[in-house]
């Protein structure tokens, strides 16, 4: 109030009413700090005490489900960061289901079996002096059960405390006794379908923990390792040349191969070429160079990819001009070859064939691919594509086991096994050190004078994921289903009657020097004699693999069964080295195509199930699928104590007991008992009976690949629950279980049901530091959950996770988690602001008709949002929605609507239908943005309901509101749109005169706004333009605007001319108007706050 404002007698003033307490300001017990880790553990107990979750289950009867299948986590140690993420987008996921009309019931669910947890107990045990083998087994099992049952009760609390809401008193455990029973069903189902065989593969095999891998069970580390050139001397030639004889014989030239592995050696059984490359006949022309020792001698005549020669010679240090091209060497000449294997003397005295190999290249080596059977993936299925015409040239095509369980040589590594003088060589000791196996046949390879040229190579190669150990392979015994044998349409409403049974082969003895466990694990053994190719590749999951880093062409590969596929971004393990190709993906026999086969195949099934599924992102759909089509058969059998044990019986040709009465018995003990009762004393004759004979059936004692047992998880836990239905909507993993769970799980159900056990997949990224660095105790870059929750909360590591691009890896550091937490900041003070406005909300409507344009286009806006928040929940988009949201609440709320309302909704009178309209629309806001936001920021969306419905049980046994259709008006978005453009040129130039201390509040300006175009200018001047732009008044004007107007570059065609209001200042309302005064009995205030102030004394409401 000015000098010059005059009062009345008896009038009301500043000076006897305290004008604060006659604003509708906002009042609420919501506060601005959140607490969050203080606050969030009391809202987990106060949903505990009301069973919340029952409340969930009971609203939710008769709705459709929704059933988010849990991938289980390991139950092996605190919840890291990936964790974190994984669980909160599916606790998202359900939690905007469930509160829009479904019954999303979640049942979390734990992997309890395993070489992890085995290893803990192992770890144990020697820390006490005490010895695993001296143990009974079934009490190292129990041990290894309260191990995984301690830590499901950690991460149990764990997720709870991040917010995930699921039926945590019921989980699924993979250990639980009604589970090991179903899990050991579905393996019966494939026995008894003829889908499960024994064969002899090579697999990835871990010395350390003496068990064959999966590829998700290695990681990818640098590692040196030997790498020679050796000649293998020509001993037959008889393939056919062009143009009639060959002019040169080839008898004493050596094919020279290159390998990284020297102790594959003495598993050699074939060079492979390729017909695709041009080959030649080289000698050497140069004696020996005192200064330059070397192993290649004047005369050698040596057989090499042309486009590798100059290299090679290189490597051999036979100096420029020290060899010569003698002649072409054609294809049709290298496929008669026979050449000896360069350690003949010692004992491999079997011919070794040249076989053409559509893996080969000339990127790298020499041309040809020294061939172990036994070692490799694409060794063995080059020998078994050629193993009828080997057989009909008489060449033996067993493949011999040449190493054992240890990694010692056995007897079929002649010079190198157990009656070698030094005694067996070791490739890979106990401890994961390097044995003397290389040393040792580069030796022999040395005084055989058969080796051409050595050296050494840092390369990526496959370690266990768990012991952090180079792995190898090795043929080994195993079980196995098949990938491309026909089903007969088992699964798919067939009966077993008929189904094809198992392979049958003769046996190939095992080597009697081999330890006790392996010779044991042989008996039964049936070699493998077509179908497939079989390794350790069995889509297990954990880190996926990354392709090795070896070139592809005339290698020995590390690891040559990891397709290209695996070596794509964001997957656990290195990447290959520069200028080293990934391994060529396997050829595959005519017979074994899958492009072309229309038979009913577990590949064929799988393929097809793929293309039914839906994928998010789209990629995955390819990348699973390019690792079904090329993958080898599915080992299952693991060599280790703790799992549901492969519980078949085999006859002494590998033939499995097809009997359901012994499989009924099985399963009822394992119902009663768990799989337990499998290694319990007598019970080979308890699950046996009388009806068959003891003597003539052995007991598999292979435990199953824990990636069988979650690859049954649909079985034992969706179709047998009752909330729950199959198949389920939605699987939920990190990209890395393509390899892994959504790998299994689709094999296991394609084989018994025909189809996949799920209709969609998604999959998250990893989660790096802020630089993109992968994180890791060494960089000191780690992010832990406990850490953030203790800092921060809950809800701001979801905000995160909604806020961040899952389908790529996603970034989390200090910087990132405060940029969240000022988004939360914003997100909280609006939601207080709203519940302060509305504490003066007193229920009163306004039809929609009579509303101001201002709050019909808020009203629009709900409408639009409640659209993308739909349509994002339903796409798996929560960056959109928090972007949306977050967004429309800083951006359109609180610098535009509310600013703009705040005089309305403070200072009208209580009969103003402005008012009333925005009080409704605050409402409506907080109604929709709180359960939208539910899903996303659970503890806070509650904290806020319930301060404003105290009466109400929970926010999440809401709905998402219901938008009225007649809410969406185009046109009138599109009007204030044009509206807000010149808004923001005045609030520009309010903006430059504040920073310039010329006013300090925007009610002091009266300015004129210059409008050229005619119908913006009838918008602007129709609105109430002086309360959007927060003054006191304006000017709307047609007229050209003065050259020093202030104007913006991206509004043509507005200018504003900044001017003072003049008039007084309402004591109330702080607007400078024309009209204070006007009312003699409120002389300090405008007419309209008098007004309000009339209207409240009336209610009794004016507190002087």
């Amino acid at each position: 109030m000015t000098d010059e404002t005059k009062t009345t007698e008896g009038a009301e003033t500043a000076a006897t009413v305290d004008y604060a307490k006659t604003l509708f300001l906002p009042q609420t017990e919501f506060p601005m700090r959140a607490g969050l880790p203080k606050a969030e553990p009391e809202w987990l107990t106060k949903w505990d005490q009301m069973d919340l979750y029952g409340k969930l289950r009971q609203a939710s009867e008769g709705r459709p489900k929704y059933v988010l299948h849990d991938g289980p986590p390991y139950a092996n140690g605190n919840l890291h960061i990936g964790h974190a993420l994984n669980k909160i987008l599916k606790d998202v996921i359900n939690r905007s289901f469930q509160m829009r009309g479904y019954d999303a019931n979640y049942v979390p669910g734990w992997d309890c079996h395993g070489l992890p947890i085995e290893w803990k107990i192992e770890e144990a045990y020697r820390a006490k002096g005490k010895n695993k083998d001296e143990i009974e087994v079934n009490e190292f099992r129990k041990e290894c059960r309260d191990f995984a049952a301690h830590w499901v009760g950690v991460q149990t609390e764990e997720f709870r405390r991040l917010g995930v809401e699921g039926d945590f008193k019921n989980p699924y455990l993979t250990m639980n006794f009604a589970a090991e029973s179903v899990i050991a069903g579905e393996l019966l189902k494939f026995a008894m379908s003829g889908q499960l065989y024994r064969g002899s593969k090579p697999v990835m095999w871990s010395v350390v923990e003496r068990t064959a891998l999966a590829e998700a069970e290695v990681e990818y580390h640098d590692y040196e390792s030997d790498t020679v050139w050796v000649k293998f001397p020509v001993r037959e030639e008889s393939g056919a040349a062009p143009e009639g004889q060959y002019p040169t014989s080839l008898i004493d030239a050596s094919v020279v191969i290159w390998t990284t592995t020297p102790w594959t050696i003495p598993g050699n059984r074939a060079i492979a070429f390729s017909p695709r490359i041009a080959y030649g006949l080289y000698e050497v022309t140069t004696p020996e160079d005192a200064d330059t020792p070397r192993w290649a001698n004047q005369g050698d005549r040596l057989i090499l990819a042309d486009a590798l020669a100059a290299d090679v010679f290189v490597k051999a240090r036979v100096p420029e001009g020290g060899w010569r091209r003698v002649v072409d060497v054609p294809v049709g000449v290298l496929d008669g070859l026979v050449v000896g294997h360069p350690l003949r003397d010692l004992g491999y005295t079997f011919p070794v064939p040249l076989i053409a190999g559509d893996h080969v290249t000339d990127d790298a080596g020499t041309g040809f691919v020294h061939t172990a059977p036994g070692h490799g993936r694409e060794d063995f299925d080059a020998w078994m594509e050629m193993r009828r015409d080997l057989e009909a040239r008489g060449i033996d095509t067993t493949i011999p086991f040449t190493v054992d369980d240890d990694g010692f040589y056995t007897k079929d590594a002649p010079g190198f096994g157990p009656d070698a003088p030094e005694g067996a060589a070791r490739v890979i000791d106990d401890k994961g050190k390097k044995g003397d196996a290389n040393k040792r046949v580069i030796d022999a390879l040395i005084a055989a004078g058969n080796l051409l040229a050595r050296g050494r190579l840092k390369h990526s190669y496959p370690h266990s994921w768990r012991s952090k150990k180079p792995v190898i392979f090795r043929n080994t015994p195993q079980w196995f289903v098949h990938m491309d044998r026909d089903l007969g349409g088992y699964g798919l409403g067939v009966s077993l009657e008929g189904a094809p049974s198992s392979f049958e082969a003769p046996l190939r003895s095992a080597p009697q020097d081999e330890g006790a466990g392996v010779a044991a694990s042989r008996a039964g053994v049936a070699a493998f004699a077509g179908g497939a190719s079989v390794t350790a590749s069995d889509g297990g999951a954990g880190a996926s693999a990354s392709a090795n880093g070896q070139a592809a062409g005339a290698t020995r590969s590390p690891h040559p069964e990891v397709p290209p596929q695996a070596a794509s971004k964001g997957e656990g393990g290195s990447q290959p080295p520069a200028g080293q190709a990934a391994p060529a993906e396997r050829s595959r026999a005519s017979g074994d195509s899958v492009s072309e086969s229309n038979s009913d195949t577990l590949r064929s099934r799988a393929l097809a199930a793929i293309d039914d599924t839906r994928f998010v992102p789209a990629s995955g759909q390819n990348r699973l699928r390019g690792m079904i089509a090329d993958r080898p058969d599915w080992v299952l059998s693991r060599q280790r104590a703790w799992g549901v044990p492969i519980c078949v019986f085999a006859d002494e040709n590998g033939n499995v007991l097809k009997d359901e009465a012994v499989n009924e018995r099985i399963l009822e003990a394992f119902r009663e008992e768990g799989a337990d009762a499998w290694f319990a004393a007598g019970a080979k004759e308890r699950f046996l009976g009388n009806e068959h004979d003891g003597t003539k059936w052995t007991m598999v004692r292979d435990i199953l690949d824990v990636w069988f047992d979650s690859g049954s998880t649909h079985a034992f836990c969706l179709e047998k629950r009752p909330d729950l239905k199959w198949p389920a909507d939605l699987y939920l993993e990190g990209s890395d279980q393509h390899r892994g769970w959504f790998h299994s799980s689709l094999l296991e159900s394609c084989g018994t049901r025909g189809r996949a056990p799920y209709d969609a997949v998604l999959t998250h990224g990893f989660v790096m530091d802020e630089e993109g660095r992968k994180m890791s105790k060494s960089l000191g870059n780690v992010v832990t959950p406990q850490e953030v929750i203790k800092q921060s909360g809950a809800d701001i590591l979801r905000l995160w996770v909604v806020s961040s691009d899952y389908s790529e890896d996603l970034r989390l550091g200090k910087t990132i988690l405060q940029t969240n937490v000022d988004s939360y900041r914003k997100l909280r003070n609006t939601i207080r602001w709203m519940l302060g406005t509305l504490s003066h909300d007193e229920g009163g409507t306004v039809p929609y008709s009579e509303m101001p344009e201002l709050e019909r286009l808020m009203l629009h806006r709900i409408a639009e949002l409640d659209d993308v928040v739909r349509k994002g929940y339903d796409a798996f988009d929560f960056k959109r929605i928090a972007r949306a949201l977050t967004d429309f609440v800083v951006v359109e709320l609180s610098a535009f609507y509310f600013d703009v309302r705040k005089d309305a909704l403070y200072c009208d009178p209580l009969s103003s239908v402005k008012r009333k309209a925005a009080l409704q629309v605050v409402r409506t806001l907080f109604d929709h943005l709180v359960t939208w936001l539910a899903p996303m920021l659970p503890f806070t969306m509650e904290e806020a309901w319930l301060q404003r419905y105290p009466e109400a049980q929970s926010v999440h046994l809401e709905q998402f509101r219901a938008v009225d259709p007649a809410w969406r008006d185009e046109a009138l978005a599109a009007r204030w749109q044009t509206i807000r453009k010149v808004r923001r040129v005045v609030m520009g130039a309010l903006e430059e005169k504040r920073r310039d201390k010329v006013i300090g509040s925007s009610l002091e300006a009266w300015p004129t706004v210059h409008v050229a175009d005619a119908e913006t200018r009838a918008l602007v001047a129709a609105s109430d333009f002086a309360e959007i732009c927060i003054t006191s008044g304006i000017e709307i004007s047609g007229d050209a605007a003065p050259a020093d107007a202030f104007t913006l570059a991206d509004t043509p065609g507005v200018a504003v001319v900044f001017a003072r209001a003049e008039g007084l200042k309402c004591a109330r309302s702080w607007k400078i108007t024309g009209d204070v005064g006007s009312d003699p009995d409120y002389p300090d205030v405008s007419a309209r706050d008098a007004e309000a102030l009339r209207e409240l004394k009336a209610a009794g409401r004016l507190a002087a």
